[in-house]
């Protein structure tokens, strides 16, 4: 249950942009809190030359939590269904979370992007229980997208009723904000250059408009993980009225210029 937005960021004259920066891709994943500065920064590179000419006028950013919210949700045992009622816990994963999204702004800002942060644990719920649905007020992101910031949320903490706190993931987030403000293009950018059609790996399918043709392809309809998955990907980005793209470091730049990199799921 997205939080109503109506009224500001999300009309459909000017629809923004919603980009996820997997976590896979900005840190490197097998040792704990370690930037993968190079990709970073080439990714930091390809926003801010899309930003500065135009190509790009209203971009919400996601990023995922990598080495550093991962790292730590997996020490304390904090999962999207499984959570902790320790506060010390809760701040060890959301602590890492805005530590990556801080480098992360700084580098967009050293490139004069007007990057500012939003963080999911101070906005969202689960009212109704870890199966229950994301409750994620839009109200500030509109409201920044209007007055020209370009607002970064990140995989987080998520206050989840008879759990504590469990884990929102990147992917989720950027399913609720293209769906809640009306998002006129969505992508995902990782380390593998699109959907493959084979589960160890294979060649990029240009184009899916149904789970049922890719199901093998993925692994089946349960082939799904702490971050969701690529199976879990595909199934919600199907599920948006704007086109989403899944696509590698390569396709980043030619994504925000309006192209059709990787995968195309609608």
């Amino acid at each position: 249950m997205t939080g109503d937005a109506a009224g500001t960021g999300g009309g459909p004259a000017n629809p923004p942009v919603v980009l996820k920066l997997g976590g896979s891709l900005i840190t490197e994943k097998d040792r704990p809190e370690t930037l993968d500065a190079a990709a970073l920064d080439a990714a930091c590179d390809a926003i801010a030359a899309a930003v500065s000419d135009g190509a790009v006028d209203r971009l919400v950013i996601v990023h995922g939590g990598g080495s550093f919210g991962h790292h730590h949700a997996s020490e304390h045992g904090v999962s999207t269904t499984a959570g902790t009622s320790d506060a010390r816990a809760v701040m060890d994963i959301h602590g890492a979370m805005t530590t990556l999204n801080e480098r992360v702004l700084s580098r967009l800002h050293d490139r004069d992007v007007s990057a500012v942060p939003v963080h999911p644990l101070s906005l969202s719920a689960r009212p109704d229980g870890p199966g229950g649905a994301l409750d994620l007020p839009l109200s500030s992101t509109a409201t920044l997208l209007d007055e020209g910031f370009v607002p970064v949320l990140h995989g987080d903490g998520v206050a989840t009723a008879g759990e504590g706190v469990t884990v929102v993931s990147g992917d989720e987030l950027v399913v609720e904000l293209a769906t809640g403000l009306d998002a006129r293009r969505v992508g995902v950018c990782s380390t593998v250059p699109g959907v493959l059609d084979a589960p160890e790996g294979g060649e990029v399918i240009p184009a899916i408009d149904s789970f049922e043709a890719v199901a093998d392809a993925l692994g089946g309809s349960d082939a799904t993980d702490v971050s969701g998955g690529m199976a879990a990907k595909v199934r919600e980005l199907l599920a948006l009225e704007a086109p989403a793209y899944v696509f590698g470091a390569a396709g980043l730049e030619p994504f925000l210029r309006g192209g059709d990199p990787g995968t195309r799921i609608e």
